[in-house]
């Protein structure tokens, strides 16, 4: 795998995940308590055995770059090992922002070329999942492609959502459709490529086309050096609120098989500056947990079911915390109730609020289609005042203030 340069795409805005993408991009968004997003992808790296890999940043990226740093948490450190962080190149156009990610690749060609490779590995940054891209470099090889796309069967229904691929008997991929209405397959595409260097260099160069899936995979689709990798697995794309959460909960469902620990992720401890010196995890008289994830540094005194905490989560005495994925030192109160909500670092959930709780399909009146599941959102910061009641698929933005509020009472589909 020395000879396999990675490139970790990691600038995407991630609209859909709304507040929780107000201050971070995407990939650096908390998961599974400890983690974040963009570990899975460089923890792949790492047990596959790649030496050499590079992460492209745009939107919001200090706080992904902090966690990065130079890449030593995932073992990239030594004379014959590195990664390094590429945004955006500056000063040559007024538009040097990457407009995709063929453009993003494109804009780093010098990059790729001053590292001599035989293949080069896409990455997106933001997937949950456990891969050793061994296989699919040697699958690549074996078959004489010169792209090759990690596929999975997903359920009809989400076919609209995907690149669709047709393979044949020996893996060729002889139709391609990205995100088709009506699809003739459901082999989707995971965003996972597999480059011949020399090709993809050559790709580029031939056109200012500006995306994988829509532009240089069906280009490849054309010159008959397109084929598949099937992969069979935990695969999920966390982009959306509903995606992230349901991802977490799988952590607590043993039948899923995402198990982040059993992998072998890893994560930098000392990412914001800060060491991972959280003490071990209390749990008062009065308290009761069950089928939950609980991070070090977390103090329990009330009832946390089917939930995922991150560092230094306190749920005080007679607080209720359920279905919900709440993020590092935030605190719920005493006689708070969390119910179906995602709730973002720092905030302050006051005493007998609740949240979360009324008719699951009223949708969110600014956003409807980030949340209308029955989801509700917390941002970094914010606050719910003392008795507040704040229904379903509501939002409330991040750092605002409990004396700030109009109402403590939040209709469903209300935002804050």
């Amino acid at each position: 795998m020395r000879d396999t340069l990675a490139m970790v795409l990691a600038g995407g805005v991630g609209s859909r995940l709304n507040v929780l993408v107000s201050h971070r991009a995407k990939p650096a968004v908390p998961f599974g308590g400890i983690y974040r997003i963009i570990d899975f992808a460089l923890s792949n790296c790492m047990n596959s055995g790649l030496a050499r890999a590079a992460v492209l940043t745009q939107y919001k990226p200090l706080s992904l770059m902090r966690h990065v740093g130079t890449g030593v948490a995932w073992d990239f450190s030594g004379r014959t090992r590195g990664l390094e962080i590429l945004p955006p190149r500056t000063g040559e156009k007024d538009s040097d922002w990457y407009k995709g990610t063929a453009d993003a690749v494109r804009q780093n060609m010098d990059f790729i070329e001053s590292r001599p490779s035989s293949e080069v590995l896409i990455l997106s940054g933001d997937h949950i999942y456990y891969m050793d891209y061994r296989d699919m470099v040697r699958h690549h090889r074996d078959t004489g492609a010169k792209v090759t796309v990690a596929m999975m069967t997903v359920p009809w229904e989400l076919t609209c959502q995907f690149g669709i691929g047709i393979a044949d008997g020996k893996g060729r991929i002889t139709a391609w459709e990205e995100k088709p209405r009506e699809a003739k397959s459901n082999l989707a595409s995971m965003g996972i490529y597999v480059f011949d260097t020399c090709y993809l260099l050559g790709s580029l160069r031939s056109t200012k086309e500006e995306d994988f899936g829509h532009h240089i995979i069906p280009n490849a689709l054309r010159d008959g050096v397109l084929f598949c990798y099937p992969f069979q697995g935990y695969w999920r794309d966390v982009g959306t609120v509903q995606a992230l959460w349901a991802a977490n909960m799988d952590i607590l469902d043993s039948e899923t098989g995402l198990a982040p620990e059993r992998w072998g992720v890893t994560t930098n401890i000392e990412a914001d500056g800060l060491p991972y010196d959280r003490p071990p995890i209390r749990i008062l008289s009065g308290a009761g947990i069950k089928n939950s994830s609980l991070a070090p540094g977390c103090v329990i005194s009330g009832l946390v079911e089917d939930s995922v905490l991150s560092p230094g989560v306190v749920v005080e005495a007679g607080a209720q915390v359920r279905r919900s994925v709440v993020m590092h030192d935030t605190v719920i109160s005493s006689g708070a109730v969390l119910d179906r909500v995602v709730c973002d670092k720092k905030a302050v959930i006051g005493q007998g609020a609740v949240v979360g709780l009324g008719d699951d399909s009223v949708a969110n009146s600014r956003y409807p289609g980030h949340l209308s599941s029955g989801l509700s959102l917390i941002g970094k910061w914010a606050e719910v005042p003392e008795g507040a009641a704040v229904g379903t698929n509501c939002i409330v933005s991040p750092g605002v203030k409990a004396d700030a509020w109009p109402s403590r009472h939040v209709a469903d589909g209300g935002v804050v």
